[in-house]
């Protein structure tokens, strides 16, 4: 298995911090070298190792804002 290859381009927010130092964060992120997307998911302090999340697209993360405008 191939090494994942990552650049957090631009720290946006902390949404909340876990007792053991970790924090889900939304971040700009460029994976592979590839053009940076949106990303949510937990990290630990040092940015070296990561949770599970989802990455989305600026067009994806437009709609899930007007999603959640409406609750």
């Amino acid at each position: 298995m191939s090494e994942l290859k990552f650049e957090i381009v631009k720290e946006i927010g902390v949404v909340a911090e876990g007792t053991k130092g970790w924090r889900k964060e939304l971040n700009l992120v460029s994976w592979n070298d590839r053009a940076p997307r949106y990303d949510l998911r937990e990290w630990s302090a040092d940015h070296k190792k990561m949770g599970k999340g989802v990455t989305l697209s600026t067009e994806e993360v437009v709609k899930l804002k007007e999603l959640l405008n409406t609750i």
